[in-house]
């Protein structure tokens, strides 16, 4: 899942350079249950690379015009119209090419074999339940690097390169160790709490800005038999969707930057313990929807859109997954966090929001220009704004909303950054280490705690175990914020 704003690796950039003011939003990928191991093992690499075509300026990463390219989408909240309708500005450019196009929610179990084999596809959408460990793929130099890509004209302006075009914070979040771009996020997340605000009108209630304002709501909500909260039981991982914001906004930037840095006692640090023990009262005092540990997300998401909680934990993607069940007043809106009082460091507002929906191009493609210039394509304005148009998200390219009307949960998401301004957080655990993220923190200690099974020092304990084991792994590549 996706997920996320900085990308400050081993020798990265800070995160305070990457997301100044930016007005947009989109999706991440959701996040994974499985992950890339043995399909991160070094091997051959492909026996049919394409060889280079001719570059001209309309041509410029120098395409081989009849090799074919192959493209592999997760099939998730933004369907894959969008990319279908992007292949065949590719098919027209390049009519000698025969565009191979799949679209899974497998991409682990469908792809692994074939990085082992040395024959991925030329591009891929990694993202999903089986969105492959990014980490580990950068770690073991299983993909491209973009540079060529992000140097090369735009396909609007030649005079503008293609990393000219990006909204702040893309360039940088694809960056593990210094210069080279492993993954370019085609989307732009708003992580935060959804909400109807014609639900919160009919209480009379505003979106609590205190923890004490936060329980308020959800005991009035309670009278009228609606739960104050629900979320992804199944896949807790959605939690830290609000509640790493909270972390920062109660305790400053460095608590995230310390827990992404796996150092020593970073999730005992007062602040973790005070937002834990918040969330932890939602539980006791039964503000959350009962029977949520065992739904899922699209589950969770429907009892909400129903009307039977009125927070969501999720991200911006949300408002295209459930369309369908979304009503036509509902009205949505989504807010930063809820914080404790007036002692937090950083003020209300305070939002995570980072690019989504991660694109790569592996090492050993048959055809990588060809990867790279489906995405140059997808990075134009005409592709960009179909995208927004189609799935209510905007894209990584700084524009393409020209003409279209922003729907309610796009329209809240700008206003929330707006807000949030130089206050936009972006954890980055879910990229750089998947597995402590999602199977460890967010399944064994988060659904753990919200399901009532730890207490939250429990919870505490439990997650600084896993981490503490993650930076004692040698066979896990460690990454630090700069």
């Amino acid at each position: 899942m996706g997920s996320t704003s900085e990308n400050d690796h081993s020798t990265g950039v800070g995160r305070r350079d990457l997301i100044r003011r930016s007005a947009a939003l989109g999706l991440l990928s959701v996040p994974t249950m499985s992950f890339l191991v043995s399909c991160a093992s070094s091997g051959g690499g492909s026996e049919d690379k394409a060889k280079a075509g001719k570059k001209t300026d309309k041509n410029p990463l120098a395409v081989n015009e009849t090799a074919q390219m192959e493209f592999v989408l997760f099939d998730g909240g933004f369907g894959k119209e969008y990319a279908e309708d992007a292949v065949k500005i590719y098919e027209k450019n390049f009519p000698g090419a025969k565009v191979k196009f799949a679209a899974t929610q497998k991409i682990q179990s469908t792809l692994q074999p074939r990085f082992n084999q040395g024959t991925p596809p030329d591009l891929i959408d990694n993202s999903g339940a089986e969105q492959m460990d990014m980490g580990v793929l950068v770690g073991k130099k299983q993909l491209a690097d973009l540079t060529p890509l992000l140097d090369a004209p735009s396909y609007d302006d030649p005079a503008k390169k293609v990393r000219d075009t990006l909204r702040p914070g893309i360039v940088e979040m694809g960056q593990f160790d210094g210069d080279p771009v492993w993954i370019l996020y085609y989307a732009y997340t708003v992580y935060g709490v959804w909400y109807s605000q014609k639900a919160l009108d009919s209480l009379d209630a505003a979106y609590p800005e205190t923890w004490d304002e936060m329980l308020a709501v959800c005991a009035k909500a309670k009278k009228k038999g609606i739960a104050g909260w629900t979320y992804a039981g199944k896949y807790p991982y959605y939690l830290p969707f609000s509640l790493y914001p909270m972390i920062g906004k109660v305790g400053g930037r460095d608590v995230l930057d310390a827990i992404d840095n796996l150092e020593p006692n970073a999730w005992k640090h007062p602040a973790v313990k005070t937002c834990f023990e918040a969330y932890y009262e939602l539980y006791k005092k039964g503000y959350v929807l009962k029977g949520t540990p065992g739904l899922d997300h699209i589950q969770s998401q429907t009892a909400w859109a129903q009307g039977k909680a009125l927070f969501l934990p999720n991200g911006s993607w949300v408002e295209n997954e459930s369309a369908n069940v979304i009503p036509a007043d509902f009205d949505l809106a989504v807010s930063a966090p809820t914080g404790i009082d007036s002692s937090d460091k950083m003020p209300f507002g305070t939002i995570w929001a980072s690019g989504g929906e991660p694109f790569v191009v592996p090492a050993k493609a048959g055809n990588a220009s060809g990867g790279m210039e489906q995405l140059r394509i997808m990075l134009s304005e005409a592709s960009s704004r179909n995208f927004t148009a189609k799935v209510k998200s905007l894209t990584a390219f700084n524009g393409g909303t020209d003409g279209i009307t922003l729907t309610p949960g796009l329209k809240s998401g700008v206003a929330a950054l707006d807000k949030a301004g130089d206050n936009v957080v972006n954890p980055r655990l879910q990229d750089w280490y998947v597995q402590l993220q999602k199977e460890q923190i967010g399944v064994g200690g988060l659904g753990e705690m919200m399901a009532g099974r730890l207490t939250p020092a429990e919870a505490v304990t439990k997650i600084q175990g896993y981490a503490d084991a993650a930076a004692k792994d040698s066979s896990i590549k460690h990454y630090k914020h700069q």
